[in-house]
């Protein structure tokens, strides 16, 4: 008799199961949920992504302070009510060109039938900022 072995497709990188398994550990030890541990996550990126997201931290409690903020899988997260609405993730976390402002589906992006939920952050100008409050305030609206 013959054996056959499955292989799956879906695959996960290593810089996935990292994030699972910080996931795991901020959950079992009942961390990542303070404003500090988001801090601390900012403060260990490499320079560019640490600037990025500590000026886009600033600009979501400047801009929609109602978010509170949590870690998510190693990154920094924003919830209203327990449900994450957005999250930062540097550009350093999967080895990616730039860094990503996510939302989840509790954010209040729908716009037709397709919509974007994820945006490529490679720098905050004054522009990108305006853009960044102006989906915040879509977003809990």
């Amino acid at each position: 008799m013959a054996t056959t072995t499955r292989k799956s497709t879906a695959r996960f990188t290593e810089a996935e199961r990292g994030a699972m398994q910080e996931r795991n550990r901020e959950l079992k030890a009942g961390k990542g949920d303070t404003e500090a541990e988001v801090l601390e996550k900012l403060a260990a990126m490499p320079p560019v992504d640490r600037r990025l997201g500590e000026r886009l931290h600033e600009l979501i409690k400047e801009t929609a302070p109602e978010l509170i903020p949590k870690t998510w899988y190693g990154m920094p997260a924003y919830y209203r009510n327990g449900k994450m609405i957005c999250f930062f993730q540097s550009a350093a976390k999967f080895k990616a060109r730039y860094a990503t402002l996510g939302f989840s589906d509790n954010a209040n992006l729908d716009d037709g039938a397709m919509w974007p939920a994820y945006y490529a952050l490679t720098e905050l100008t004054p522009q990108t900022e305006a853009r960044v409050a102006a989906l915040l305030k879509q977003a809990l609206g």
